[in-house]
């Protein structure tokens, strides 16, 4: 691979006075902001790096195509970018690369695989028949038809004495495989159901079938009572691994020769299965399903502000973290999602076919 250009272009950013020397390939350097003036468009992406700077919660940002990074940077005092932080519910997307590997793996039968063969006891506390009717498959769409546990009902969840069966005992408020009930319940029953199959935790499965082979750390996060790792929620990454786990899907679950996601699960994760009643796009498999002008832009998103977004046709795979502390009902998802469709996706475009060598 040919080194990226030495030419860079220096941007109005904040300094990352705090991050590790980045490795010779990467075109930032420490307390200088800069991009690379091969693969985006340098006078798009100042306008772009100053509409970021102007993000009061947002605290880095990684944007890289075909594998390089082009640009890095921490903005509003944020943790260097060698630090872990809270992606939130950007976890329900690394969940679900976990299912995908253990179907691939044996350790799951698939989608279409019940509920109540792997969770049989937790399961028996809904004497509702349809609980025989869920499946894998409706807990990564979030179309499961129990009620929820995120919104109003999260802090009665998160604070009963076994999270997976007050998920399972829920009532039924649609049928499975029925309108999009966006859930976290849903997620962690997806954790359970790993490590119920694997008799491992889904931190040991996380950093054995993602760590390691991505060269990435995947710290600690907090478990139920019972032990379970929570799933779809409080995973910590640093930007830069958040960014690489994006471009593992990007380039089809391959990176550095290696197969670590199944390419058709990635297929099947980024085909439309329901429609966010907020939002109004598609979802698929933990994955949100929109668009950035005329291309497909798929990404896994993180209250407060943590965000995965990929651009296949562009090669184009943008990491954001924030603040989680940003202020319920604010503006800032939408002011993230702006900056993509309306500054990065046209530096990119703009910047044209990107060329490793």
């Amino acid at each position: 691979m040919k080194p990226l250009p030495a030419l860079c272009l220096a941007l109005l950013a904040a300094c990352d006075t705090g991050a590790v020397p980045p490795r010779e390939s990467e075109p930032t350097v420490l307390g200088e902001a800069a991009i690379a003036t091969t693969g985006l468009d340098p006078e798009l992406m100042e306008r772009a790096v100053a509409q970021a700077t102007s993000l009061a919660p947002l605290n880095a940002m990684v944007v890289m195509r075909d594998g390089e990074v082009l640009y890095e940077n921490t903005f509003n005092d944020g943790p260097p970018l060698s630090r872990a932080v809270n992606i939130k519910s950007a976890s329900k997307s690394v969940i679900s690369a976990l299912v995908g590997i253990a179907i691939e793996r044996g350790v799951l039968e698939g989608v279409d695989q019940r509920v109540s063969d792997v969770l049989g006891p937790e399961a028996a506390a809904n004497s509702d028949p349809r609980i025989n009717d869920l499946t894998i498959g409706h807990l990564l769409s979030m179309q499961a038809g129990l009620e929820r546990t995120s919104g109003e009902n999260y802090g009665a969840w998160v604070s009963s004495r076994n999270w997976v069966r007050d998920a399972l005992r829920r009532p039924f408020v649609e049928d499975p495989g029925g309108r999009m009930l966006y859930s976290t319940g849903s997620t962690h029953l997806l954790s359970a159901i790993l490590t119920r199959a694997s008799g491992r935790s889904t931190l040991e499965l996380a950093r054995e079938w993602l760590g390691e082979p991505l060269g990435i750390t995947i710290p600690s996060w907090p478990a139920d009572p019972q032990g379970i790792y929570f799933g779809g929620n409080d995973m910590r990454l640093t930007p830069r691994d958040l960014a690489r786990f994006g471009e593992l899907y990007r380039r089809g679950g391959m990176i550095d020769g290696q197969q670590i996601v199944p390419a058709d699960w990635i297929k099947e994760s980024w085909t439309p299965r329901a429609r966010s009643p907020w939002s109004g796009e598609a979802y698929g498999y933990n994955w949100f399903l929109g668009r950035a002008g005329d291309y497909a832009m798929n990404y896994g998103w993180g209250y407060g502000g943590q965000m995965i977004f990929i651009v296949p046709e562009l090669d184009l795979t943008v990491a954001m973290t924030s603040d989680v502390d940003v202020e319920r009902g604010s503006s800032h998802i939408g002011d993230l999602r702006r900056l993509m469709t309306d500054h990065i996706v046209p530096a990119a475009v703009a910047g044209g076919a990107f060329e490793q060598g």
